[in-house]
């Protein structure tokens, strides 16, 4: 008798973003003819850089010739790609990142969900609240959340509420966790820790044994000078934290896939006997077991990134994105929703009006103006009231979503 992992079957309804998808499609199947404007999911909308397209174009060359084709490369990432990281993206911020700490992979959300893998299933989790959804959802998988609850927790989770009541800066848990996962800036809320904030954290994750699991997907994004784009600018976290880094949102590599994963050396962890152990061989192992690595042409795509025009190429994208943040900020600001994020980041968190639940907004939305947003609470019972709108889709597509939106909302 084959049985199953029964804590999938704990797991409630679908995955935040297929029942959002699942809504969307069930109303369009009704309103063929309705025009609707996505800006929930956080995919992008641009192309991909020229610079990424062109190395692209020329490593496909090399696969279709006997001297330059490429067969299995290594798990971890070839060399021209980890050295251009770190020299380019690592070095002029300071940071005394190795080679061998470094591990290409096939996209954040990946590594965020697979790095539990490697810790033990005793391990308490914290999260922030709202948080996104994979980071509960795979701990569920593995069997550390517990069960869950009506009120949208899980009993073996902890949970770090932030809302504007604290400035969306998280506070130290009351229950010691082992693992924290932090992720700024932030997906859902668009808001970020300044230096002095992380480092409230790095200094407890020290004394307190635990490991923080970094998620700055959206570092590009920063504008702010005093927001840290790496949580190794803070001392002592090569202890204590394992950052996950994405060429998705940067450079537009939704659909290519790569992404990389840092995980220091000096980062250990313990077995239940208390013996020390260096995450980073038990991450190699899981990786060069599990993973094939991403492709040749993949990664020369993302070496492109790093090229002078691929900087300034990737800088315009981003710009892009942040004129679509402004616009929806300015927008719903004048409308007189209270909005958060959108600052240092392509989302907007805003308060629903009136009180409104977040799916009774989500719906209200989607059949009076054809308008897709995110309910605030698929990322967590904190996220109960709020909604968020991404910045990622086309600038006129986000002004006419704007304008649709003052048609109800406007003063």
């Amino acid at each position: 008798m084959v049985l199953v992992n029964e804590n999938y079957l704990k797991l409630p309804g679908s995955y935040l973003f297929s029942e959002i998808a699942r809504r969307v499609g069930a109303y369009s199947e009704a309103n063929p003819n309705a025009k609707i404007i996505r800006m929930g999911i956080g995919d992008v909308t641009r192309p991909l850089p020229q610079a990424v397209i062109e190395a692209m174009h020329k490593a496909v060359d090399e696969m279709a010739q006997t001297n330059t084709f490429r067969g299995y490369g290594p798990e971890q990432g070839y060399s021209f790609l980890v050295e251009k990281i770190i020299e380019k993206d690592l070095k002029p911020r300071g940071l005394d990142i190795q080679k061998d700490e470094v591990f290409v992979s096939d996209g954040s959300k990946s590594d965020t969900g697979n790095i539990g893998d490697i810790l033990g299933i005793k391990n308490k989790v914290a999260v922030t609240d709202p948080v996104y959804p994979v980071y509960v959802d795979t701990n569920a998988m593995a069997g550390r959340a517990g069960d869950y609850q009506e009120s949208g927790k899980w009993t073996n989770i902890v949970y770090i509420p932030c809302t504007k009541d604290n400035g969306f800066v998280p506070a130290l848990p009351t229950e010691k966790p082992d693992v924290i996962y932090l992720c700024y800036p932030n997906n859902p809320t668009g808001t970020t820790l300044k230096k002095s904030e992380l480092k409230v954290w790095v200094d407890y994750a020290i004394a307190n044994k635990c490991l923080i699991l970094f998620d700055a997907a959206y570092e590009a994004y920063i504008q702010e000078t005093d927001v840290p784009h790496s949580i190794y600018e803070i001392e002592g976290a090569k202890k204590v934290a394992i950052e996950f880094r994405s060429f998705s949102k940067t450079a537009g590599f939704t659909g290519t896939r790569c992404a990389f994963t840092i995980i220091p050396k000096e980062l250990e962890a313990y077995t239940e006997k208390g013996e020390k152990v260096q995450l980073n061989k038990l991450w190699n192992r899981r990786h060069t077991t599990k993973f094939n690595g991403v492709s040749y042409v993949t990664q020369r795509a993302a070496e492109a990134v790093y090229s002078d025009e691929g900087q300034k190429q990737v800088k315009e994208l981003v710009n892009y994105y942040m004129t679509n943040a402004s616009i929806i900020r300015d927008s719903l600001l004048k409308m007189g929703f209270e909005i958060f994020g959108g600052v240092n980041a392509p989302y907007i968190w805003l308060k629903t009006p009136n009180d409104m639940t977040s799916w009774d907004f989500f719906d209200l939305l989607l059949t009076k103006v054809n308008v897709v947003g995110t309910p605030g609470v698929g990322f967590g019972p904190s996220g109960e009231g709020y909604f968020r709108l991404t910045a990622f889709g086309k600038k006129e597509d986000t002004i006419e979503a704007m304008d649709r939106l003052k048609t109800l909302f406007s003063k």
